[in-house]
């Protein structure tokens, strides 16, 4: 009362003696009632969702806060927007304009970490932090042993993803960049400019430097096809300029054991894309396997079975297959207590679930009955959907945990309908502004394939200001060009 003069302190004082008891004693009860609703326990259920990737980061972003509590255990802190990932590879895209932080979604608690094992009977998972942030995270399990804690959950949603299938094949995991994250693309980008700077050197001969230009990527599926376009810009847009003299080293060379690439695609749009890739000067070896890669210097050496001698090349990028994640695989082989085991998808070993997404335990006998695990759901690449067969692909994992994010929001025991794929076309980008796309509609080329390329991109990004920084950094690339600083 330091502001009050004496007077006005004993005219509060009267006035405070003349309130009612009966007044105070609402203000009490109230004020009683109040603290027995914060204090009561939530009735909410413990939704824990397992990765960050395209299902992972749908199905939070989805779920209700006011109905759910929702957390999220990934070893990334981010969710990828994995088609633009190529762009950030070259320049085009800074990688921020990629990313989404799942901090921002508001989440009730966020974990970065691996889910380690899981009981099922007491509703607990193990996990495992990620004491080496996300770049470790990118493609490999880091060897460094993290911090380990539980985890409970009510509903649990498996959306932990796949990795990059590498066949058992020599020096691949210790010598070739992946293209999953924005780690994977930051190291990329890192390797395309050093192989430039080095082939560059007075002290560098013409024959290392048509192997440190030579760019491989192994893997005719769109993530390889964008790249090797988004790299044909670079170096032609940009890097021409700067290095002029280098130019008729470089080479670009997309290695496939099928056919022909594309092979989603119809056969004539993966002809034009295999054509226009021949008018840029980018090579398509189809029906090549590739058998060893082992470091030589500066250059890697590709052992590949249809060439009479190794193939020398400044990067590799590998973009084909799909292996489950250990943590699936775990899981799969192991037996729950008093209930038996997750039913395995022969054919990619992937968790078996029902159309309405519920994981499935084996039956006895041969294994074709299956009963479902309780509050256990499972979305995205890591599962296989009783009765179809779904591409591994983002739309589908997207699409799944919309469904099922819905279904818990309801509160639905069983969900009333089971979830159905809408397939809104598949699109790639062939560089110098070329694209094809493919729907139940219609078949584009050319530019205007390229249009509606972007257009999908940009309104598919998951944040506003993404939305405004992708159109921003296209200008931007097409005014100045690509920032090819290296940092």
């Amino acid at each position: 009362m330091d502001g009050l003069t004496r007077i006005q302190c004993r005219s509060l004082m009267k006035l405070s003696t003349h309130v009612p008891r009966a007044a105070a004693h609402a203000i009490s009860r109230r004020h009683a009632s109040t603290l027995a609703t914060t204090n009561a326990p939530s009735t909410k259920e413990r939704v824990v969702i397992l990765g960050s990737g395209w299902a992972g980061y749908a199905a939070a972003r989805t779920l209700s806060p006011s109905k759910t509590t929702r957390i999220l255990i990934s070893p990334r802190s981010h969710f990828a927007f994995t088609p633009l990932l190529a762009s950030t590879s070259v320049g085009t895209l800074e990688f921020r304009a990629a990313i989404e932080p799942v901090r921002r979604l508001g989440l009730d608690e966020f974990h970065q970490a691996w889910a380690s094992s899981i009981d099922f009977k007491n509703k607990t998972i193990r996990v495992e932090a990620n004491l080496r942030g996300d770049v470790s995270a990118a493609t490999n399990r880091p060897e460094i042993k993290g911090e380990e804690f539980d985890v409970k959950y009510d509903k649990l949603v498996i959306a932990v993803g796949c990795y990059s299938q590498t066949f058992g094949i020599e020096g691949v995991k210790e010598h070739a960049n992946f293209l999953r994250d924005v780690g994977d693309a930051r190291a990329i980008r890192l390797q395309v400019l050093q192989a430039f700077e080095t082939a560059d050197l007075p002290t560098t001969s013409d024959e290392e430097r048509k192997k440190l230009l030579h760019f491989a990527v192994v893997g005719g599926g769109p993530t390889g096809i964008e790249f090797a376009a988004e790299l044909h810009d670079l170096i032609k847009d940009d890097l021409s300029r700067m290095y002029p003299k280098l130019q008729k080293h470089c080479a670009i060379t997309v290695y496939d054991i099928a056919p022909k690439v594309l092979p989603m695609f119809d056969s004539k749009l993966a002809a034009y894309a295999t054509e226009t890739f021949k008018r840029q000067g980018i090579r398509v070896k189809t029906e090549h396997h590739l058998t060893r890669i082992r470091r030589q210097g500066h250059v890697l050496m590709l052992q590949i079975k249809e060439e009479p001698e190794e193939v020398g090349a400044g990067i590799v990028v590998w973009s084909t297959g799909l292996m489950q994640n250990p943590l699936v695989k775990t899981l799969v082989e192991s037996d729950i207590e008093g209930v038996g085991k997750i039913a395995k998808d022969p054919r990619t070993g992937g968790i078996v679930t029902n159309p309405n997404l519920q994981v499935q335990l084996q039956g006895a006998g041969d294994g074709s009955e299956t009963t479902t695990l309780k509050d256990v759901y499972a979305v995205g690449d890591c599962t296989s959907v009783q009765g179809a067969s779904y591409p591994a692909t983002a739309q589908v994992a997207a699409q799944q945990a919309v469904y099922l994010a819905k279904q818990l929001n309801r509160g639905d025991k069983e969900a009333s309908k089971p979830f159905k794929f809408k397939n809104w076309g598949v699109m790639t980008y062939l560089g110098s502004w070329r694209a094809i796309h493919q729907s139940e509609a219609d078949n584009l080329r050319g530019w205007a394939a390229w249009v509606l390329w972007r257009t999908a991109y940009l309104t598919r990004s998951m944040s506003v200001r993404n939305k405004i920084m992708i159109p921003v950094y296209w200008v931007i690339t097409w005014i100045f060009g690509r920032d090819i600083s290296r940092f």
